[in-house]
């Protein structure tokens, strides 16, 4: 029996991940849940599989929820209680579907504590790379990707010599605007930009797959993932999302991991690795499949994957410069504050004055994070 620590658990890969708990109760348990703002979806969960712990972010949701809880039930709030629920409770993997800046603590905590954590946090990585992977060179924990991107190139590297690498390549849809006009971006609305092509995701990361910066985003995880440098990391448009990504080897051979656009399986795997399990989930149809298309990205249309891999390559607090600005400018673009066009002038005017630190420790990134949200926030939200 796998104990299982689920943040993130009402969002979309936490409630994915719930249905292959429930799929598979004689290997999985669920100890540990967490949810921001949820209260019914997250009381559900713990009526179903009563967990040990539970937190809550938001503390008018918290004192919502708190009783309705079963007896023993331990139950955590707020950011401090994120960072004691991956610290204290007893578990053998941590699911980070956290959104957000928020998931770094929690990942940090789990991994000095010798766990596995598999990741959906993007920002883990994003902001704290740096410092995640000293983490894991002193032998602490094991990271196993989430993103169905990075499950792609792990199941494609499994049994393979890592030193005939010579490329990786992530695919991404090009998202709703793939064909729209760079001249019709100022006039996108939120609702527009929130109807994705082919996957159901949360608003936030909807998004940043709009303007194509989740894909960066996808670009450094994959650098400190698989240790690969930046110009052996490259980016193609599949808009079928059939191809979840590639690894190209020196002797010229090119390996795909194909499926359907369901997170069921990259979320089983990384719980199992490097077991597979029967899963009952829909499966690729090949004979369905009438094209397979690949296309470079208009760096030009879309500059916040330049901008990710800029600020990834320079590397230290950069990154977290990068995802503040981007997680408060997609706020106010949400909010019809901003132009969608405007979110990439805001993260490269935050890029282009960033004063450079090294990302040596979670308060040095947590600083440059509040700092720079605080001056975006005042230029651009008054």
């Amino acid at each position: 029996m796998t104990d299982i620590l689920l943040l993130g658990a009402t969002g979309s890969i936490g409630t994915s991940a719930v249905r292959i708990v429930r799929q598979f109760p004689e290997l999985f348990r669920i100890v540990g849940v967490s949810a921001n703002k949820n209260v019914d979806a997250l009381l559900a969960i713990v009526g179903e599989f009563s967990p040990q712990w539970v937190h809550v972010g938001d503390h008018d949701a918290a004192s919502r929820a708190e009783g309705h809880l079963p007896s023993g039930c331990k139950l955590l709030k707020g950011r401090k209680g994120l960072e004691e629920l991956a610290s204290e409770a007893e578990y053998d993997i941590l699911l980070n579907a956290l959104v957000g800046e928020v998931g770094l603590r929690p990942t940090v905590a789990s991994l000095k504590r010798n766990k596995r954590v598999a990741l959906a946090n993007k920002e883990s990585l994003v902001i704290g790379g740096d410092y995640i992977r000293t983490i894991l060179a002193q032998g602490n924990g094991e990271l196993v990707p989430v993103d169905s991107e990075h499950s792609a190139i792990l199941q494609c590297l499994t049994g393979e010599n890592r030193q005939a690498i010579e490329s990786i390549i992530l695919t991404a849809s090009g998202g709703p605007f793939r064909h729209t006009p760079l001249s019709d971006f100022g006039t996108i609305t939120p609702q527009q930009a929130l109807a994705h092509p082919t996957w159901a995701m949360g608003k936030k990361i909807t998004i940043d797959s709009a303007t194509l910066i989740n894909k960066g985003f996808e670009v450094i995880e994959a650098h400190h993932l698989f240790k690969i440098p930046y110009d052996r990391l490259r980016v193609v448009i599949h808009p079928q999302s059939i191809v979840h990504s590639m690894v190209e080897f020196h002797d010229g051979a090119i390996i795909a991991q194909m499926g359907v656009t369901s997170m069921e399986l990259p979320i089983q795997f990384a719980l199992t690795f490097p077991e597979r399990l029967v899963s009952s989930e829909k499966r690729l149809h090949l004979p369905d499949i009438s094209t397979l298309s690949f296309e470079d990205p208009d760096y030009h249309k879309f500059p916040c994957l330049k901008l990710c891999i800029e600020a990834g390559s320079a590397g230290g607090t950069a990154p977290a410069a990068l995802n503040a600005a981007n997680e408060v400018a997609v706020g106010l673009f949400l909010e019809n504050r901003i132009g969608f066009d405007k979110i990439a002038v805001i993260i490269s005017n935050v890029l282009e004055h960033h004063a450079q630190s090294a990302a040596e420790s979670v308060e040095a990134i947590e600083e440059v994070d509040v700092r720079t949200r605080r001056e975006v926030r005042d230029q651009y939200a008054s």
